[in-house]
């Protein structure tokens, strides 16, 4: 039998494969593992470069909370807290075990076993980032968070985690684990300047953190994500949505039963309260945390600000804002409002700076600039009577003919023949024009700025109808010098700063003398041809049934609208227009703003002393019209002596100004 040739297959099975699986392993591994072992080379020497930090920074590790500000109302009441403020520090065995169990749930599942660093669920958050294709989920445990609280800035760089994971491990070795959970949530931050979780009870639900049930413990934990979006207090809904998401956590953790987290699941959240007003005061007290450091420097403890804040005015100028703005906002296209309330002498009363804080903390009573209209006349008239034209003098009011600026009066009528004090009181933009015309732009702009405008004021004609934008705070701190007599106004809120223990910072000293920044005589002059705006004139709504002073402001088409004045007690100004200066719908200053400003100035009735000056409210109306039509010296006369008695002072844009010497012509 032939014996069958194999020689053939036994060649091919000796040839080696085409692709050999444990050969390409093997070279895989073996480059894997090179690449793993310089990995690691790098990855340590890195490690051990930024390590090279880390005794300096756990030297200055910032165990100890920052320092806190309380600023105090007039009648002692708090206004507002700033700051670390922060309740009893307790251990985790004192605190409630929902609490504990919420925190670890939504946060860091295995607290309790990782080293610092929790690997899957870095993983884990990796995952989810690239399947979303962007940052939505971070890896960092309870340890490198509490790391990053007391060792590192906030900034998100690779030397930054890489130093937090360190640091979390050195943390892990130094402490135990209760002693970690227990430092994190007696410092972590819960929003509205609140640190640590008793405190944040207390102001949440102003319960001692004993006592918080599981509902209240799960919206505590549902804080750490981002503690002013699902705040309870600006917030509700939200907060109550991620309440219940925290609680599922716990449930799909084993730390509570599905029916326990039901009984909170189910119960609809409290309905977000309709703006009120109340939480206005927030940008007064704003307001004065900006200018501590002018006056004390960084605090270096805790301290206590007492301030000029009178409750009463601050409600009642909350009270009618939000009125006007919530009856006729939307009709007429009014969406924000301020308004400022101080006594002559500057000191700040109240202060609205917006319609509801919560929304917006742009204080539209500082920051915003405008143009006042022609709120800004009583500048110009103040000009022209320093100028030597007289209340009673004549000017024609008639369509302007001439020139490139042709102003026109607010509804088009013209009164011919009319004394200057009647061109105020309807507030005529044509005589306006022509005394900025006589006594120049230049000579305006010097007025303002001695009374208190310090904004840029550009010396043209159309200065005269108040189209340079102003700050409400240095409107109303220009109309009390008027309402002083003429003398100088620095605005103030803080009368005394002290330590919790009592040391005293700051304490505001008694002002002896004021400088005088405008004739005394020509003040009461002009005081009182402004009271006729409320009497006769266009501020007729802000009448009241004692004397006072004002003036209507509304810009082009209607954008903004104002009402200032001051009475012998108390100046208050109001603002009400739109921040994307979008025109409102025919509001004048004389309308709401008129409204709001009389509310402001009832509720600041006899609540302080009148401030007594040498004309207007202290004159009768027959001796200040006896001064109107008397000849004691000659336009050219009086000149002479304001000239000779003032000196030029220079301001920071470079311009300068004539203001009087101290003393000078003081009647």
């Amino acid at each position: 039998m032939a014996r069958r040739k194999t020689g053939k297959s036994r060649k091919n099975s000796n040839k080696a494969p085409f692709f050999n699986t444990s050969s390409f392993l093997g070279w895989a591994l073996k480059w894997a593992f090179v690449a793993a072992l310089w990995a690691g080379i790098f990855l340590g020497a890195l490690c051990a470069w930024y390590a090279q930090e880390l005794p300096d920074i756990t030297q200055k590790a910032n165990f100890e909370r920052k320092n806190s500000i309380t600023v105090k109302a007039a009648d002692g009441s708090v206004i507002a807290r700033y700051g670390e403020i922060r309740g009893n520090s307790i251990t985790v065995e004192e605190m409630p075990h929902h609490l504990v169990y919420a925190v670890l749930a939504i946060e860091d599942r295995r607290f309790y076993t990782h080293f610092g660093i929790d690997p899957v669920g870095l993983l884990r958050a990796m995952g989810t980032n690239l399947v979303h294709g962007r940052y939505v989920q971070g890896g960092s445990t309870i340890t490198q968070q509490l790391a990053k609280n007391l060792f590192l800035s906030q900034e998100r760089t690779f030397k930054r985690k890489i130093q937090e994971a360190m640091l979390a491990l050195w943390l892990e070795y130094e402490l135990t684990k209760d002693e970690i959970l227990s430092a994190y949530l007696n410092r972590v931050y819960m929003g509205s300047g609140t640190y640590g979780v008793d405190a944040a009870a207390r102001l949440y639900f102003n319960k001692d953190i004993k006592d918080i049930n599981l509902q209240e413990a799960a919206t505590l934990a549902g804080l750490l994500k981002a503690p002013s979006r699902y705040s309870p207090l600006n917030n509700p809904g939200l907060s109550k949505e991620r309440a219940d998401i925290v609680l599922n956590a716990m449930v799909d953790a084993g730390f509570i039963e599905k029916e326990d987290a039901e009984n909170f699941t189910k119960v609809p959240p409290v309905p977000a309260p309709k703006p009120t007003g109340g939480n206005a005061e927030r940008y007064f007290s704003d307001w004065v945390v900006d200018g501590l450091e002018d006056l004390i420097g960084t605090p270096q403890e805790d301290i206590i600000v007492e301030t000029t804040m009178d409750t009463k005015i601050q409600q009642a100028a909350e009270e009618a804002l939000l009125k006007a703005l919530l009856e006729h906002g939307e009709e007429k296209h009014i969406a924000q409002g301020a308004v400022i309330a101080m006594r002559p002498d500057g000191r700040v009363l109240a202060m609205v700076g917006g319609r509801d804080y919560a929304a917006s903390q742009f204080n539209r009573a500082v920051q915003a600039k405008r143009q006042p209209g022609s709120s800004f006349k009583p500048y110009v008239y103040l000009a022209a009577l320093e100028y030597g034209i007289r209340p009673d003098d004549l000017f024609m009011d008639a369509k302007i003919t001439e020139g490139k600026y042709r102003p026109q009066n607010f509804g088009g009528e013209y009164w011919g023949e009319v004394p200057m004090s009647a061109a105020l009181t309807l507030s005529l933009n044509t005589v306006a024009f022509q005394i900025a015309r006589i006594v120049g732009p230049e000579h305006i702009v010097d007025t303002a700025r001695r009374l208190g405008i310090i904004s840029q004021l550009n010396p043209d004609l159309s200065l005269a109808l108040g189209t340079n934008e102003v700050s409400l705070l240095e409107h109303a701190t220009a109309y009390a010098a008027i309402a002083n007599g003429g003398g100088s106004v620095f605005p103030y809120a803080i009368t005394k700063i002290t330590s919790e223990d009592g040391t005293l910072y700051y304490q505001k000293r008694e002002e002896r003398g004021r400088r005088r920044v405008a004739d005394a005589r020509l003040i009461g002059d002009l005081a009182y041809m402004m009271q006729d705006v409320l009497v006769n004139g266009t501020g007729q709504r802000a009448r009241l049934p004692w004397p006072a002073s004002g003036k209507t402001g509304t810009s082009q088409d209607s954008r903004d609208a104002w009402f200032m004045g001051f009475t012998s007690e108390t100046v208050a100004g109001v603002w009400m227009g739109n921040d994307d200066y979008s025109p409102m719908k025919n509001v004048t200053g004389g309308s709401f703003p008129a409204d709001v400003w009389k509310q402001t100035m009832i509720a600041a009735r006899g609540r302080y002393s009148p401030v007594r000056t040498s004309g207007g409210f202290s004159d009768s109306f027959e001796n200040l019209l006896s001064r109107f039509t008397g000849a004691e010296e000659s336009p050219d006369q009086y000149r002479y002596r304001r000239e000779a008695a003032e000196e030029e002072i220079r301001w920071n844009d470079g311009t300068t100004s004539r203001i009087p010497a101290s003393g000078a012509y003081n009647d």
